[in-house]
């Protein structure tokens, strides 16, 4: 239950003497404060009765406001069906006059993420904010190449002073805290439109990526509405409004014959392209562990002939058979076992084990060259598919099509839902359909 009570500041008092007043709210150990513009003498308020005396010359106004206010404040909590935090509270008593900036709340939450330990989601969020940004100070009105050109240089220059040392990631949380460019009211049907098209035109964005960023500013708005920054008539999505809709788009794995050509292929050991073939095989012989993970991957995690680890994405435990072929990769990596201070493959190497974010800017890195390295690896075993770190799992659903249980594929991707597994291996079940259209075709 909510405490709420007017007090004086003593802490606060100013050169006259004067001492502001206040209605605390306290509810769950947390404690906040709601300022109420007035301010008296500590010999005219009555701490007991939190009341101002009648030495006060304007008490009978002064105390007819605070009574307002306090029931202002007991009606809010009583009236809420959700449990209001003192946070909240304040904010709501102070109106939804939409002070905070969409940058500034945006900035809050990136900065939480990123202080929790949750790099790779502060990362693209932030560059979002710095897409929405572009879209602001753009001057659309030049030609298209010119200012894809603009923003291309702006994003290069701050990515190389990143990596120099010159601009943090905290000075780009300062920069959008201090931002005052993008009120919530400013963000209506009109301006996602244009933004849309700003992204598809400008950044060269997929509709899924396109897609995320809105999801992404509908969630800040949603919890800025709940916190009481921006009334809720100005909310720019549902119903008739800005609608999000996810599609789905199809997913390509690669066959049998196009895994033993990768398999089959013959590169010079401890060159980057071979590494690159013994990282993403684990994944696949792994049913598609996710690549960030293959490399984390210790000597230690391998036990009895399992492989036993936390998913890096959602810190689930995972035990799985060491298959024959898997061994056989780690055999070659046995003699570094040392060197790579005790990760099976080197990408880690020399990293400072404590150092959460440094583990995320080298595993990124690593992805990034592996990626790279897998299409020359495609060009050399005429693979004409996108291969990509994550088309492992892909590949390892096509291989598997209908043929194992669900269930077990549940398992075997670790998946929390039945149904997304059912969803996900949709995109490699094909016979049915096959054999439905050939019954009606070849007549």
């Amino acid at each position: 239950m909510a405490s709420v009570k007017i007090v004086l500041r003593k802490n606060m008092i100013r050169k006259d003497k004067t001492i502001p007043l206040a209605i605390r709210i306290s509810a769950n150990y947390k404690t906040n404060y709601k300022w109420l513009g007035v301010y008296v003498l500590e010999k005219d308020w009555d701490r007991r009765l939190g009341r101002i005396r009648s030495s006060h010359p304007n008490y009978k106004r002064l105390n007819n406001h605070l009574l307002k206010k306090l029931t202002e404040t007991n009606d809010l909590f009583l009236n809420s069906e959700n449990n209001l935090t003192p946070k909240q509270a304040k904010q709501k008593l102070k109106g939804a006059s939409g002070s905070k900036s969409f940058f500034s709340f945006a900035a809050d939450r990136v900065k939480d993420k990123y202080e929790r330990g949750i790099f790779s989601v502060a990362k693209s969020e932030l560059s979002i904010l710095y897409n929405i940004q572009e879209f602001l100070n753009c001057d659309l009105s030049e030609d298209k190449l010119t200012v894809k050109t603009e923003i291309r240089k702006r994003r290069i220059m701050r990515i190389s002073k990143g990596r120099k040392g010159e601009y943090s990631f905290s000075d780009s949380i300062k920069l959008f805290k201090k931002s005052k460019d993008l009120m919530f009211q400013m963000i209506d049907e009109a301006f996602l439109e244009k933004y849309k098209n700003f992204c598809a035109i400008y950044l060269d964005q997929k509709p899924r990526t396109v897609t995320n960023q809105l999801i992404f500013i509908r969630t800040l708005y949603n919890k800025a509405i709940k916190n009481g920054y921006v009334d809720a008539k100005f909310y720019p999505f549902g119903n008739d409004k800005e609608q999000i809709r996810v599609g789905n788009s199809h997913k390509i794995g690669l066959t049998k014959d196009e895994i033993v050509k990768i398999e089959s292929l013959v590169l010079e050991p401890n060159t980057s392209i071979w590494h690159t073939k013994n990282v993403w095989l684990t994944a696949f012989y792994f049913a598609g562990i996710r690549i960030s993970d293959v490399v984390k991957l210790k000597w230690t995690d391998i036990k009895d002939g399992r492989l036993i680890y936390i998913m890096d994405k959602n810190k689930k435990s995972v035990s799985l058979a060491v298959p024959d072929k898997a061994t056989k990769i780690f055999e070659c990596y046995k003699t570094f076992k040392a060197d790579n201070d005790g990760y099976i493959f080197h990408f880690l190497k020399g990293v400072n084990p404590n150092n959460e974010e440094e583990i995320f800017r080298k595993t990124r890195n690593a992805t990034k060259l592996l990626n790279k390295y897998l299409k020359r690896i495609a060009v050399q075993c005429g693979i004409e598919k996108n291969l990509s770190n994550h088309i492992a799992r892909h590949s390892f659903g096509n291989i598997a099509g209908d043929t194992i249980h669900p269930l077990m594929l549940q398992k075997l991707y670790r998946h929390s839902d039945l149904k997304t597994t059912i969803n996900y291996q949709a995109n490699f079940i094909h016979k049915e359909a096959d054999e439905a259209l050939d019954s009606v075709v070849n007549f």
